[in-house]
């Protein structure tokens, strides 16, 4: 884990224990946060909370200004926490390699793993040949793959 991002998350959250947090302080984390190049999606998440902590870092906050802020520092937080948390599963893995046939059903937009009917492939064909079809905008060599996918199918089966 990047020692930023802990620092950073380590500041959030001891700012959303204490009852009275000191909001020029975190206005200050998360303004070093929406400049960082480290993650898109958390660098908009603190450019979008930064504005409400500045105005509850003023003398003149009310309550409801406070509240929002802190319920907004929950969307960095979030996002600090989907960065540093361990990623577990099969996430990492390469997708498994499509046989000839998978490719096929993928090309014409047919579910795998069950059997088709000659009438299934080719409506299937039709309604991908209107967009690939030359004519419909798309390229010749695209149309006689998509061609040579229904034949191989209706053969198939």
């Amino acid at each position: 884990m990047d020692p930023h991002i802990r620092h950073w998350k380590v500041a959030i959250e001891r700012c959303c224990a204490t009852p009275d947090p000191d909001y020029r302080e975190i206005a200050k984390v998360v303004a070093e946060i929406a400049t960082t190049d480290i993650d898109e999606t958390l660098r908009h998440a603190a450019a979008q909370v930064l504005p409400i902590l500045r105005q509850a870092a003023l003398k003149s906050a009310d309550r409801r200004t406070k509240s929002m802020a802190q319920r907004r520092l929950g969307i960095v937080s979030d996002a600090l926490h989907m960065l540093s948390a361990p990623q577990f599963g099969r996430r990492g893995l390469m997708p498994k390699v499509l046989t000839q046939e998978e490719k096929y059903r993928q090309l014409l937009g047919l579910p795998f793993g069950r059997r088709l009917a000659a009438t299934e492939v080719h409506q299937a064909f039709k309604r991908a040949a209107k967009t690939v079809h030359p004519d419909g905008g798309g390229n010749g060599p695209a149309f006689l793959e998509l061609a040579a996918a229904r034949d191989a199918l209706i053969k198939h089966h």
